[in-house]
């Protein structure tokens, strides 16, 4: 089963992504423009599996480039307390 397929693995995956990125001593804005670059791969190069992601590529699609990377900097927000903390 792929981190795709349901979406709180999805955010749990992103979650230890976004922690390890910190310990390595990534700043928000740095893990926020990572946020942008997957987000933008995402939208245009996978097919969305659940409700979710359709969402999130439906609006990634009609955002404008500011929109887009308030919607990375969103997600990032959201998963900062999902997967492993340490």
């Amino acid at each position: 089963m792929s981190v795709l397929d349901n979406f709180e693995s999805w955010k749990d995956f992103l979650g230890d992504k976004m922690h390890n990125a910190e310990g390595q001593g990534l700043t928000q804005q740095a893990i926020s423009n990572l946020a942008f670059e997957v987000g933008d791969y995402l939208a245009t190069k996978v097919e969305p599996r659940n409700e979710q992601e359709a969402i999130l590529r439906d609006l990634w699609n009609v955002a404008s480039n500011e929109e887009k990377h308030a919607i990375a900097s969103m997600m990032v927000k959201l998963v900062q307390n999902e997967g492993n903390t340490h």
